[in-house]
């Protein structure tokens, strides 16, 4: 099972990016999928989950209204497009899976989590 992230980089305020992941040995269309972030010297973070079909979808406060989370189970692949990105978005951002309800922000619960692309928003 392999999660695979990509898309982050250096932006500047403003600016926007779009992440991907894309999974390989799992039915991804049995997954919850979450990014998560993890800023130097904090924990790490839930930002926004998506459901199984992609219908639902749950944002925390710092990001709503500027990213988007979507999933295309043909593809085995999600996205996240990140807006009007701010210097306190600069983190390691996170692919994650796993077999729970959305409501779930506990980085534990996710089995499944890909390596990591750095996102830097400079000011």
């Amino acid at each position: 099972v392999q999660l695979q992230a990509s898309g982050g980089g250096l932006v500047q305020a403003g600016g926007s990016l779009r992440l991907s992941c894309v999974a390989s040995g799992i039915t991804i269309s049995m997954y919850t999928l979450a990014w998560f972030r993890q800023a130097p010297g904090k924990e790490r973070e839930s930002i926004a989950r998506i459901s199984r079909s992609g219908g639902t979808t749950v944002y925390a406060d710092s990001v709503k209204g500027r990213f988007t989370i979507s999933r295309d189970n043909d593809k085995k692949t999600m996205y996240l497009q990140m807006n009007s990105l701010k210097p306190e978005d600069t983190a390691v951002y996170y692919c994650a899976a796993a077999r729970t309800i959305l409501s779930d922000v506990n980085p534990n619960t996710y089995n499944f989590w890909g390596q990591g692309t750095l996102v830097t928003v400079s000011s």
